[in-house]
């Protein structure tokens, strides 16, 4: 859709009809759902937004001694499409509230039949369900399942069909957001030509890409095309009140802000907001994201309160792909949303909150040194820094530190040492010196680093990129030892490859490498940015192996969930030679920062955080790999450092996060085939066992749903 300008609105009428019907769902409270919008002041709300819209109707459906539920719903139907049709037909917009998803049958033959003389209508259909199923092939045999068959012509019982009498072409419709739906719907659907936009498509391209792309099909060829919105299509933990959720819905806060794009469009003939049922809606929040669907569709201004999840789409780099979940505060291992609802942590921001969230000693310490000096420069000494570099050199048995801010800084940084040692110490050519990395291995995204990554992704477009790095295959020492060459100043190697899917290394791989470094004098460095500070159940991943490496770059946890920290430690034979002004950074090591990584390492410590993520670890990985699912294929880990790798023909580890999402846990995909399990340190032994039951859970429950639509 072209992009509108800021005051393009709907300039037909808009007429809200109510449409009270229960009868064909799971849950009859539904039917109360105009009324309570209604008596919530829908209007007065809409208004307030400049969006006037008029209150027509709320039509109730009759039940008569000696009718059939059936009956009466035909009935109700017809009535409805009476009333639609009036509207239409006056060139207005009716906007159908529901009530259960029945009463599309009333919506859509109502709006067809006034277009009848000008052409078919194109429809967008917008839910969860395919609504395509037959008396015979609906599991609940409840009627809120089978409008669209209805709408079709096809597979509805004699009643619905009568009603509906198949005013739909199905190369006119679309599907948008469907993730839950029987084999025999599928089936009908694929048959006749329907389009279908799957929620998984919603997450790779968009809901406004996906929608421009429905919009079309619906609007190309016809007098007209509506919208019908079933609220069970959003996320259900954002809009409680539906009948029937389903897990990884559409973010409402995307879905109203694609629909602005339609306001103006004179093709759109009218809408259909359905399955709102008050009886479910915790604190009125479908009955918020209804009134923000009316507004967007009406063309009102956008609220001058946007949602976090605008604000970041408008304003900020889609260099991300957050889930769609609002995160305000954090405890221990668990976070809240916007809406209260609370989460399970086990990501702890790739292992930068090992100590939990908002820890009482490290805030504690945060804000006395914030209130007494934070940031100085390198320019002067400051007495927090010097207590900290010590501490940590003293812990990992290092020589010398560097501060930096974040973990790339820190790789930067281990990079110009291996190659100026190279250079000063062990007399390679100067500019000839070569670093050899893995395969797999993620070090950062600077220029620099991505000239040494095997992802695709990172690279394209980026170049041209440094000379200087060789890559071998991670796990192989023997690799490792041919590509060795005079001009070979280092080894820059992660103990495990966690964004690569947590792969771990043969035993003993760190200690032959070890060897094979001494042997050829050639620096070994450990990039332990996320394996580093007790995640793996050591002090370092390299403990494991007895591996002491020429150069250590630490950080995410170093910071202790709060700040940014991080440093590249080596032997002083390395780190001297760094003379003043070689390199710098204006925030590295400043005072704030050095207060709280301290405090930091005195916590892993005294709190014995590495030795609970060993005891943990064991328990966390056990329980994985007990797991009896044909999706997974492989549990990997150390420690609290784990990935269950999904078998893509059943499902992506994507779908597996968000209906971990709609638990209340948070985890992520990694390369769209491993769920990441990472969880804070602080983490006890009742929330792993409830974490591991959850997977389980989901993991049945897709491998369920896999079967009945195969």
């Amino acid at each position: 859709m072209r992009a509108l300008g800021p005051y393009e609105r709907l300039t037909r009428p808009a007429v809200l009809i109510g449409a009270a019907l229960g009868l064909g769902a799971r849950d009859p409270r539904c039917s109360r759902g105009p009324h309570q919008l209604l008596a919530g002041g829908l209007l007065a709300h809409l208004s307030v937004q400049g969006a006037d819209v008029l209150w027509r109707v709320t039509l109730q459906p009759q039940l008569r001694r000696g009718k059939s539920r059936d009956s009466a719903i035909v009935d109700f139907c017809a009535r409805l499409a009476r009333e639609v049709s009036a509207v239409v037909g006056a060139g207005e917009f009716p906007i159908v509230l529901g009530g259960d998803h029945s009463c599309a049958i009333g919506t859509w033959s109502g709006a067809a039949k006034a277009l009848s003389a000008r052409g078919p209508l194109g429809l967008v259909w917008i839910d969860a369900h395919m609504d395509s199923h037959t008396p015979s092939t609906s599991p609940s045999g409840m009627r809120h399942g089978m409008p669209l068959a209805a709408l079709l012509g096809h597979g509805a019982d004699p009643e619905l069909a009568r009603a509906a009498q198949g005013p739909l072409a199905p190369q006119h419709l679309c599907l948008v957001g469907v993730r839950s739906y029987e084999s025999e719907e599928a089936a009908l659907l694929a048959e006749l030509g329907v389009k279908i936009f799957p929620m998984t498509e919603i997450e790779e391209r968009g809901i406004d890409a996906v929608l421009d792309d429905a919009v079309r099909i619906a609007s190309t060829g016809t007098a007209g095309y509506g919208i019908s919105i079933d609220l069970d299509a959003l996320e259900p933990s954002d809009a409680p009140g539906v009948g029937t959720p389903v897990a990884g819905g559409i973010p409402p806060a995307g879905l109203i802000a694609a629909l602005r794009s339609f306001s103006a469009d004179h093709s759109l003939l009218a809408l259909e907001v359905v399955e709102y049922n008050p009886h479910l809606d915790r604190g009125r929040k479908t009955a918020v994201i209804v009134e923000g669907i009316l507004a967007a569709v009406l063309g009102a201004p956008a609220a001058s309160a946007r949602s976090p999840e605008e604000l970041e789409r408008s304003f900020g780099a889609r260099n991300y792909d957050s889930l769609p979940v609002v995160l305000v505060r954090g405890r221990g291992a668990y976070l809240w949303d916007d809406h209260g609802r609370r989460y399970l942590d086990l990501m702890s921001a790739y292992s930068a909150v090992s100590h939990g969230h908002c820890h009482p000693r490290l805030v504690a310490a945060l804000s006395r040194q914030a209130q007494t000096l934070a940031v100085t420069s390198r320019a002067y000494y400051n007495t927090r820094l010097p207590l900290f570099l010590e501490r940590l050199c003293r812990l990992t048995g290092q020589d010398q530190a560097l501060p930096t801010n974040t973990g790339l800084e820190a790789v930067e940084t281990a990079l110009k040492a291996a190659r100026k040692w190279a250079y000063k110490v062990k007399g390679v050519p100067e500019d000839s010196a070569e670093i050899i990395a893995c395969s797999g291995n993620f070090h950062g995204r600077s220029i620099a680093i991505v000239a040494m990554s095997t992802e695709p992704q990172y690279r394209d477009g980026f170049g041209p990129f440094p000379r200087g790095f060789k890559l071998v295959p991670f796990g192989d020492a023997k690799a490792f030892e041919r590509a060795i060459t005079a001009s070979t100043a280092a080894f820059l190697v992660e103990p495990i490859q966690g964004e690569q899917g947590i792969i771990v290394p043969p035993r003993g791989y760190l200690a032959e490498c070890e060897r094979i470094c001494r042997r050829h004098n050639v620096l070994l460095i450990a990039d332990e940015v996320q394996t580093g500070l007790g995640r793996t159940g050591r002090l370092l991943a390299c403990d494991h192996e007895g591996v002491k490496p020429d150069g250590l770059i630490l950080g995410k946890a170093l910071g202790g969930g709060l700040l940014p920290v991080s440093a590249f430690l080596a032997r002083r034979e390395v780190m001297g030679v760094f003379e003043p002004g070689d390199h710098g950074s204006t925030f590295g090591g400043n005072p704030l920062a050095a207060a709280v990584a301290l405090e930091a390492l005195d916590v892993l410590v005294e709190e014995r955080l590495v030795e609970r993520s060993a005891e943990l670890g064991e328990i966390l990985l056990s329980g994985l790999r007990a797991i009896d699912s044909p999706l997974v294929r492989e549990v990997r880990g150390l420690g609290l450092f784990s990935g269950i790798e999904i078998d893509p023909a059943w499902a992506s580890a994507r779908e597996v996060v968000m209906r971990l999402l709609a638990r209340g846990i948070l985890s992520r995909d990694t390369h769209h085939t491993v769920v990441r399990v990472a969880p804070p340190l602080v983490i006890n032994r009742t929330q792993i066992e409830w974490a591991l039951k959850n997977i389980r859970s989901v993991l049945a429950e897709i491998e369920r749903g896999f079967k009945r639509a195969a």
